[in-house]
This record gives structure tokens, sequence and C-alpha cells, in this order.
């Protein structure tokens, strides 16, 4: 019998491998246990002195309830009534509570990043100061973020604001998607609950124009949404205008985008085009018509068109270099006057 692989012996069949079945089971990646982390709430406070000491409490009673270790953490964006003494009692108070008074009125922004720079826990979660986000609702938010997401924002079911402000919204996340990269369908909110690593990202950002949404989506890589409630307002009305929502627009678009110098630079080429052809076509006629002369209001009505034109660039830029100038001046965005509690 000669011997395999020798010269003339006839090849050994290998044998087929047969499909085998794995006699473990399926692995299912399991929540994560939210009692094994902290938690901070951060929560700006402007001009809420009827309805944020019941804020407070409630946040309190539901983290409590639920045996979660927490620090809430109230930031007062210079508030011209009583709310610094309601917040800055309930610090005294309660260890878990910290009071941070802020210079003077910077926006709700500025005073978000001041309070996720005070923060210490695993996970910060972000909500108004007037109950319209139920501190209930921030559980939710937790158990979802326990399935591994860095970023989970509240979904809301019906937003219960003034249409001014559902449409500046609608506005925002346009921008965000243009300028963030917003996934579709990912909802966004002030409403949310961000874990430490993005949250340092947020705070290393050396920028005048804070803009806490846009920065968790820029320093994320998992985000989700989840569906909350949102509740009318308690008491009093609004503190976002038109006027301010109109200036976090302004912001968002000449801090974090390029988007208005290049559509304005796209503006004046298409001028500057349609300057240069009208200039040929009027040469090439003369040529071959004899005009009479020019009237004033051709000359007028030009001369307006493409003056405008060159006062709106020269604006853009001026724009643009008003902001660098206080990015590269300013060492902080805000101020903080004093610290009660923690």
């Amino acid at each position: 019998m000669s011997e395999p692989g020798a010269v003339g012996a006839e090849p050994r069949p290998r044998p087929v491998p047969l499909p085998t079945q794995s006699l473990e089971p399926e692995r299912v990646a399991l929540p994560a246990d939210r009692a094994a982390f902290s938690y901070s709430i951060v929560v700006p406070v402007f001009n809420s002195v009827e309805v944020v000491g019941r804020t407070v409490d409630r946040i309190v009673e539901v983290f409590e309830g639920a045996g979660l270790r927490y620090q809430l953490v109230l930031v007062n964006d210079g508030s011209r009534d009583g709310s610094w003494d309601v917040i800055a009692d309930r610090a005294r108070r309660n260890p878990h509570v910290l009071a941070v008074n802020l210079l003077q009125n910077y926006g709700q922004h500025h005073a978000n990043l001041a309070g996720l720079r005070e923060a210490t826990g695993d996970y910060v979660i972000t909500m108004d100061d007037d109950l319209q986000n139920p501190p209930d609702q921030a559980l939710v938010l937790i158990d979802e973020a326990m399935n591994g997401w860095d970023v989970v924002f509240g979904r809301f079911e019906r937003k219960r604001a003034a249409f001014y402000r559902r449409l500046g919204s609608g506005v925002i996340s346009l921008i965000n998607r243009r300028v963030f990269g917003q996934p579709p369908g990912l909802a966004v909110s002030n409403f949310r609950i961000l874990r430490r690593d993005v949250v340092e990202r947020i705070c290393e950002s050396r920028t005048a124009h804070p803009y806490l949404t846009g920065q968790a989506l820029m320093y994320s890589s998992n985000r989700a949404d989840v569906l909350v409630r949102h509740e009318p307002r308690a008491v009093g009305k609004s503190n976002y205008s038109l006027s301010r929502i109109l200036r976090l627009v302004f912001a968002i678009l000449f801090s974090y985008s390029l988007f208005p110098l290049r559509a304005a630079a796209l503006a004046g080429f298409g001028v500057a085009l349609l300057s240069f052809l009208l200039g040929a076509f009027y040469l090439v006629r003369s040529f071959f018509v004899d005009s009479p002369v020019a009237g004033w209001t051709t000359i007028a009505v030009l001369l307006s068109i493409f003056n405008g034109v060159t006062i709106a660039l020269l604006s853009m830029l001026g724009e643009y270099v008003v902001r660098t100038l206080n990015a590269v001046s300013a060492h902080e965005s805000y101020h903080v006057k004093e610290r009660v509690g923690g």
C-alpha cells in the first residue's frame, strides 16, 4: 500500500465539514443597572421664584424615591426676582443640592455649561426649572441611557409651547441637521441625559457661544431619543422670547457654521457675474444701436442693488470678525458670583 502523498498514490478524500450548531444560548446584551451610577441634574434658573421651589422638591423626591445617588445643580442665571434666595435656601438644607449664582444673565446655554462644569455624576441630566419637564420622566431618560447610548434626548409627544416657540424649534432643528449632522428621525431637546465622557468633551471646548444641543451631537457617536411627557407651564410664561430664539439661531449659524459666509460669497459671485453680463450686453449693444443718454433711474437702481449687496457682504464678514475676536479674547463665557451648598 502506497504511503499517503507518494507518487502514484490515489488521493485520499478530505472529510466534508458538517454544519455545527452551538449549544451555548445566544447572548443578549442586557441594560446596565441604573443604581450602579451617579447622576447630576443641572437646572438653569431664571425668574422662576413661583415654581422653582416645587421643581427642586419634586426632583429630590423622585431621585430619593428611586434610591439613586444624585447631585442637583441649580444655576441662577441673573434672575431679577427672588429665585436665588429660594434655591440657596434649598442648598443649605440639602447636602445633595448645589446652588450657583452667576454674575449676570448670560443665557440658558451658558448656564447649562456652568452646571456641567460643576456636575460630578457619571451621567448628567439637563432640564428646565418650570416643571414642563416632569422630574419623573428623568427616570425614562436614565433607563434608555442604560442601553449604552452616549446621549439620550427627550422626544415630546406634544410640546406645550407657544406657536412661535414651536416654529423656532423647527428652524433650529433644520440648522442642527445642516450644521451638526443631526440624524434624520432623531428628536433633540433641552431635556437630555449625557454620559460623563460627552460632558467632559463639552466642558473642554472653549467657545464664547456655547450651544449644548449641537455640542452634544458633535461630541457623541451613539445618540437616541425616547418619548417623554411635556407638561404645560405651571405658572407665569416662558422666558424664551422671539428675540432670544433669533439670537440663538444667529449664534448657531455664525459660531458653528460657515454656511452664511459661503452663501454670501455665492450671492456675491452671482451678482458679480450678472453685473459682468449686463455690462457686456450694453457694450455690445452700443456698437449696433444708437442709445440715448442713460437715465439717472437706471443708474440709481443698479447702484442701489450692487452697493446693497456689497454692504451685505461686508456686514457678514464683520459679524465673523466680531465673533472670532470674542472667541480668542474671552477667557470665560460666564462668571460665578457665589456658590452655596454641595
